[in-house]
């Protein structure tokens, strides 16, 4: 606030003065100015009663002559000094007025505002740099976790979104360029309760900005950032990023994926996804000539990875010069008829519609169809309003950049251990990962499944640390055992035992826990909060131990060892 003090006593200082010149004035007028009393005995109006006669004159509240009737000369004076202050205080409400109305000031009261709610926050948040499609996604997955966010956005429409987005759970938004330090630091980069940065803006130098000045001013914080060019990416992580996401790099792997093992992909799909929703089916791309209509980043992501896998291509695109495109690219968009028989679309097998603008990618995609209709079709959509046009389409698979980059960064963010079984799983058959699957089917219905992480520690799982100091031995299976009947399995499944240095892909039931172990799950909802009971109460982790019900308090314990 003392950007706001500082800013009202330099546009008030000359309506002050005014004021405080017109009262001093009006005031010495009646000290000094003789009266009558009564009786008829002159007497003269002290400092405090002239006070007090000018503070309800000049604010014209009404008044009454004080203490005795006015002379002649003392009411000319009254006349005098009515004038003086209603002038001096017009000019000062003027100034006022114009103080309330002027962005500076308004931004100030803003900026003051938001600092403080920033300062109150006693939870750990996380800093959203940049409130568009990926980070209007991210912050509404961060609050349905009930985990917290503060958001940096140079647009003030966005700013006014995010407050009527969020009715219910509110969150600290500034209208600032994330690429200055100082938005940064009023945002809580110094915070205590910071738990990490995310740069989600659409220009990559603001979010290359952002990545230097956490890793300048900062603690060490997480700091995840969005890249589109692979020169930022690499830069980026030349100075240590923590992670960097190209959705255009990420999609095209995914599609890769799916291509060469479509169990992994599933898997991957159902562990980045948002928790609750419809479980995604199967995907099968076909193996065979393949049309790319767009040949810009994205375009030449899929590209590159397509050969990866030994898929030929055909090229369609409009500025086949200025993209740089290879021999034998077809001139245009892919929205004319003539143009996709020209890259010979009845013996394809696949069309990727990867243009940056959506109208032209849903008119590739239904000419494409009326020309072949059994085409695998991937769509690019740019902007998530059109949602309900990709949705009416006839596509396979749907590229969101925005969707994609948030559910990568909330798998990040949520449970750190998923980055590592994602990696270790890429290694894996693809028979192993159709079994797992399976499993995970078996237990979560048709839901996209929770995913969490339990660290054995004093802080996750004190029930657990206190009996392994004791000398007992904790196994994964005991965690799985339902509390409220232990011959029964939670609807889990655990995905990775990390125990120091040693990382365990799907854990067996008789592996031991000590502290400092971690074991990623994913499951039913209601498995996680079951099981944090096993891990929290020691009485139930005693049953879920020795399946022997521990009495609590002395009278029933003695009453138990009589038995």
């Amino acid at each position: 606030m003392s950007n706001v003090t500082s800013l009202v006593f330099r546009r008030m200082r000359a309506p002050l003065l005014v004021l405080i010149g017109a009262y001093a004035v009006a005031i010495l007028g009646f000290v000094l100015i003789p009266g009558v009393d009564d009786a008829g005995r002159p007497w003269r109006m002290d400092f405090f009663h002239a006070l007090y006669f000018v503070s309800y004159m000049s604010t014209t509240i009404g008044f009454g002559e004080l203490p005795h009737p006015f002379t002649d000369a003392q009411r000319l004076w009254t006349t005098v000094t009515i004038y003086l202050s209603v002038t001096a205080w017009l000019y000062a409400a003027g100034n006022i007025l114009a103080l309330v109305q002027d962005p500076a000031f308004k931004e100030a009261l803003t900026r003051g505002s938001f600092a403080r709610s920033v300062r109150r926050l006693g939870e750990p948040f996380y800093l959203v740099c940049g409130y568009g499609d990926t980070g209007g996604l991210l912050v509404h997955a961060l609050l349905d976790r009930g985990q917290r966010a503060v958001v940096v956005d140079i647009d003030p429409q966005r700013i006014q979104a995010l407050q009527l987005d969020e009715p219910e759970v509110f969150v600290p938004g500034l209208c600032a360029d994330a690429a200055d330090p100082q938005s940064l630091l009023l945002a809580g980069l110094e915070h205590s309760r910071c738990a990490g940065v995310v740069a989600v803006t659409n220009d990559d130098h603001v979010n290359l900005t952002v990545a230097i000045t956490v890793k300048l001013l900062s603690r060490p914080l997480q700091v995840i950032c969005r890249a589109e060019t692979r020169e930022t990416a690499a830069n980026m992580a030349s100075f240590g990023t923590d992670h960097v996401i190209d959705p255009f790099q990420t999609f095209a792997d995914h599609l890769a994926i799916a291509l060469h093992s479509p169990g992994l992909y599933l898997l991957q799909d159902w562990i980045t996804g948002v928790p609750h929703s419809a479980l995604a089916e199967p995907l099968y791309p076909p193996r065979g000539t393949w049309i790319l209509c767009g040949y810009g980043r994205f375009g030449k992501a899929v590209r590159r990875y397509l050969e990866y896998e030994g898929i030929p291509t055909r090229i369609i695109e409009a500025l086949p010069d200025l993209t740089e495109s290879p021999e034998g690219t077809v001139a245009g968009k892919g929205t004319e008829a003539v143009t996709l028989r020209e890259a010979n679309i009845q013996s394809a097998v696949g069309l990727v519609a990867g243009t940056d603008n959506d109208a032209d990618n849903l008119s590739i995609i239904m000419t494409a169809l009326e020309l072949k209709p059994d085409l695998f079709v991937v769509a690019r959509q740019n902007k998530r309003q059109h949602d309900r046009l990709f949705q009416a389409v006839e596509s396979q698979l749907v590229m969101q950049p925005a969707r994609i980059i948030a559910r990568r960064i909330l798998a990040l963010i949520s449970t750190p251990l998923t980055a590592g079984f994602l990696h270790l799983a890429r290694q894996r058959r693809a028979d192993w990962a159709n079994a797992l699957v399976s499993r995970i089917a078996a237990v979560v219905g048709d839901q996209v499944p929770d995913i969490w992480a339990v660290e054995i520690g004093r802080e996750g799982a004190p029930a657990v640390v206190a009996a392994t100091r004791d000398g007992m031995s904790v196994r994964l299976a005991d965690l799985l055992a339902d509390p409220r009947e232990r011959g029964e399995r939670l609807p889990c499944v655990p995905l990775l035992l990390r125990r120091g240095d040693e990382d365990l892909l799907e854990p067996e039931d008789e592996s031991l826990l000590w502290r400092g172990s971690i074991v990623l799950f994913c499951g039913a909802p209601e498995a996680r909060d079951r099981m944090r009971w096993g891990l929290q109460n020691p009485k139930v982790l005693a049953y879920l131990l020795t399946g022997r019900d521990r009495p609590e308090g002395w009278i029933w314990r003695r009453l138990a060892q009589r038995d």
